[in-house]
């Protein structure tokens, strides 16, 4: 009976027992209902109601209060005059072009992926599934700087056309880089999300309409890709929402060519000496940014989720028959021309002493790297990033564990909106953020200091954590738990001693992602930027403006192999530690 664990949780609580050992009729569902609230207040005063509260106290100062501050100062009468300005409307009708736009490449590039790397009989596939996740785990302002490199007038491309008697000049500048290299940097995301709902079609459907007589490409138009939809939406709906969100592609493909981004105008905004006061226009523009996120996540919460498909299944296999040589070498191509080359040129534009300098071996230098990474404002650019990610990474490591815990484990009427304001600023753009947190800086004492960007940071990559650690501690049995309880532990007690170390590991991991992730971001710390707190992405960009492209091309590829590296080394250990 219920009462029975109610009883082991405090002498305050009291249970009603037959005398003669009987059993009692069933409880009314007045009597279920008391006897659940009453179970509920015995755990809030054994102490899950204190750190229940103590997480919405953190997340109302650390969401909160920079969202409510920009949506107050974003509706104000001289914030909003900035929606009649032309360079807004431009700005804004060019964001939603380029995020639409490169989004919808991006799926589109995604789904088929997912088709070939996930269900045909492609041989190699297990290399070209990490192949093709390269552009993933670059920052997209230095994959943007790569495509320079290799696209720039005195670029390998345009070189060896020069070579071949060929006039015509290719450039990466403009509208249409910007979109090309938005979808580059993020179709592995829809690839990632495309991938994993194709794993739960249950492969009795397709294998049903095999049966019937449909051929390969019936069954995937007819049963596959239909139920691919909600994956397929979802995978649009991140995308969307990420581009909308990106500074560095805009700023250094976009602006030489004076197409503006209403991330780059803010940064104009910003940076400009003639504005006395940039707060209210940047407000308006990032409350525009705001209610576009929230409607892009509004939106994929209302699409059908795929959970009624259930954990899917060995799904069909795609015989490619004659084309799988050719597909084989698309793929091939795909990886060299979109993932590999353009980090060679990158490579090469660092280990040449100056841009146009043929690449042959004794023309090869390490001098740029030595310089770079020992300047005084690289030095210090890489010591402000490694302590405000390293502060991010354990502050959010704790935070997103305790939201886990509470989401997983604790069931409470406000799991909802706890869900929605945890993972919300995942979906906004870091200008949001940023523009929130420079609007309460003033306020807190700490404009124009570290504190302000180490703010920014936990509200910005904490649902990175609690995505984390949810989805394996929803898979563990609460067996455990409730024997602890019965054993006479409160319920603070169980969920601290027994779950909260089940997911130790998956937090830690997530904690790594977050100091992976903070330590190259660029789009809040240049927002966010003073005297002083510079971080490596900003040196980083700092140097490219500057025309020193050979220094910053040096830095750039450090931190490229260095995400590289991190971020595969902790896929592979969380991999590991879910097989065994």
């Amino acid at each position: 009976m219920t009462t029975h664990s109610i009883a082991a949780t405090g002498p305050a609580t009291e249970t009603r027992t037959d005398a003669d050992g009987s059993s009692a009729p069933p409880p009314s569902a007045q009597q279920a209902s008391n006897a659940e609230a009453k179970r509920r207040r015995v755990q809030e005063r054994d102490g899950l109601g204190a750190l229940r509260t103590g997480v919405w106290v953190v997340l109302a100062f650390l969401v909160g209060l920079p969202l409510v501050a920009l949506a107050l100062q974003g509706i104000q009468p001289e914030s909003r005059q900035v929606f009649g300005d032309s360079a807004v409307a431009g700005a804004a009708l060019n964001s939603v072009a380029s995020a639409t736009g490169s989004a919808l490449l991006a799926t589109l590039a995604g789904a088929f992926l997912a088709v070939v790397l996930e269900r045909s009989n492609i041989p190699g596939r297990g290399a070209l599934r990490w192949l093709v996740l390269l552009p993933f785990l670059i920052p997209p302002f230095i994959g943007a700087m790569a495509w320079m490199a290799l696209l720039g007038a005195n670029g390998p491309v345009n070189k060896t056309l020069a070579s071949l008697g060929i006039d015509a000049q290719l450039s990466i500048f403009g509208g249409w880089g910007v979109v090309f290299l938005l979808a580059v940097h993020s179709y592995p995301m829809a690839y990632l999300v495309i991938a994993a709902a194709m794993r739960r079609i249950p492969g009795n459907l397709e294998e049903a309409a095999r049966i019937s007589g449909a051929g390969t490409a019936r069954v995937l138009g007819t049963v596959t890709l239909p139920l691919l939809g909600p994956g397929l939406l979802a995978a649009f709906v991140l995308t969307l929402v990420a581009n909308l969100s990106d500074f560095g592609i805009p700023a250094l493909i976009g602006l030489p060519e004076r197409y503006t981004t209403l991330t780059t105008l803010v940064y104009r905004y910003l940076a400009s000496s003639t504005t006395s006061n940039p707060l209210p226009a940047v407000s308006a523009i990032g409350l525009l940014l705001l209610v576009l996120a929230v409607l892009a996540v509004l939106a994929q919460r209302k699409l059908p989720s795929g959970s009624q498909l259930g954990s899917g299944g060995t799904g069909m296999k795609l015989e490619l028959g004659a084309a799988r040589i050719p597909v084989l070498v698309l793929l091939w191509l795909w990886v060299g021309i979109i993932c590999l080359v353009p980090l060679l040129a990158l490579a090469s534009q660092a280990l040449l002493p100056a841009p146009g300098v043929p690449l042959t071996l004794e023309n090869l230098t390490l001098e740029n790297i030595i310089r770079a990474a020992t300047s005084p404002n690289a030095v210090s650019g890489m010591g402000n990033s490694l302590l405000l990610a390293g502060g991010a990474a354990v502050c959010c490591t704790v935070l997103g564990l305790g939201i886990a815990l509470l989401l997983t484990r604790g069931k409470h009427r406000s799991n909802g909106a706890l869900d929605v304001v945890a993972t919300l600023p995942q979906a906004l753009p870091g200008l949001v953020i940023a523009v929130g947190w420079l609007l309460i800086a003033p306020m807190l004492g700490i404009f124009n200091t570290s504190w302000v960007i180490l703010g920014a940071y936990i509200m910005a990559f904490m649902a990175l954590v609690v995505q984390s650690v949810r989805a394996p501690l929803a898979s563990v049995s609460s067996t455990l738990e409730e024997a602890a309880r019965t054993a006479g532990a409160s319920p603070l007690r169980a969920l601290l001693d027994v779950s909260a170390r089940l997911a130790v590991p998956a937090a830690l991991t997530g904690g790594v992602v977050v100091l992976l992730t903070a330590v190259r971001e660029l789009t809040i710390s240049i927002l966010l930027v003073a005297p002083g707190t510079q971080t490596l992405g900003v040196s980083i960009f700092n140097l490219q403006q500057s025309g020193d492209y050979s220094g910053a091309s040096a830095l750039a590829l450090l931190v490229a192999l260095a995400g590289i590296l991190g971020l595969s080394a902790t896929a592979a250990l969380a991999n590991r530690r879910t097989d065994t």
